[in-house]
């Protein structure tokens, strides 16, 4: 069954409920790539989400926890032939994460590896005030014949949106990032063919609440409204663009 919309990046279980949370991106057709922040909460997400038609589950380590959680790195190893997608991993080099900085780069180095000598998987990365070391470590380690990378949420400047480009690079944006002059200005700068849409829910918040999860329907007028285009053309090339990243 072909998807509506396309939630690449969606903390799942971190709402209330997964099953619910599943059944509505199922409900709404959105295509969702339900995050894990720690190889121990995998298992649970794909175990929910096998009878979904429109959401995967990538296994995750998220930088902000390498610091508690460095030694989850080897059940990553154990579980990373289960699936295809990996997420939410990359470098957080903010002032509360910063002194995990070094163990970051390690588990990063090695999630990349990983998945290079694996091969053909899709990653969806996080970049918060590391975007060059990110871009560095995918240069030097995961060429775009041995997997694909999204950068999620992307902070960076505009020559880094230019070099992730360059890298063969995808871009998932959401509706928070769009408040914000500095965002608009990085998405002026990816084509058509190189976006997606994403909620991050529940970390993103509308009118003071966490927005639901397959929700994009708000970025996606939003970005067809700075980029000049019809909503329902620019909805098919983000379905299109999610069909060539997995192809």
């Amino acid at each position: 069954m072909f998807p509506d919309l396309v939630d690449f990046h969606c903390h799942l279980d971190l709402y209330p409920d997964l099953a619910t949370a599943i059944k509505a991106c199922d409900s709404r057709r959105t295509a969702t790539l339900a995050v894990t922040t720690t190889p121990l909460a995998f298992t649970h997400n794909r175990k929910l989400a096998d009878g979904s038609t429109f959401v995967r589950v990538a296994l995750g380590l998220h930088p902000q926890l390498v610091g508690e959680r460095e030694h989850e790195l080897d059940l990553f190893r154990q579980l990373l032939p289960e699936t295809r997608y990996v997420g939410e991993v990359g470098l957080d080099a903010g002032p509360r994460y910063y002194r995990s900085f070094e163990a970051q780069v390690r588990v990063f180095k090695t999630v990349l590896e990983l998945c290079a000598a694996a091969g053909d998987k899709v990653l969806t990365v996080h970049s918060v005030r590391a975007s060059k070391q990110v871009l560095d470590l995918i240069e030097t380690i995961l060429p775009s014949t041995r997997g694909k990378v999204v950068l999620h949420w992307f902070t960076g400047s505009l020559a880094d949106v230019r070099r992730g480009l360059d890298l063969g690079c995808y871009f998932s944006v959401n509706e928070a990032m769009l408040r914000s002059p500095r965002g608009c200005r990085l998405l002026a700068e990816i084509p058509r063919d190189r976006i997606l849409t994403e909620t991050d829910g529940p970390f993103v918040e509308r009118d003071g609440e966490s927005i639901g999860p397959g929700d994009v329907r708000p970025v996606l007028e939003t970005i067809a409204s700075l980029r000049d285009l019809d909503r329902n053309e620019l909805r098919a090339q983000i379905i299109r663009n999610l069909t060539v990243l997995l192809s």
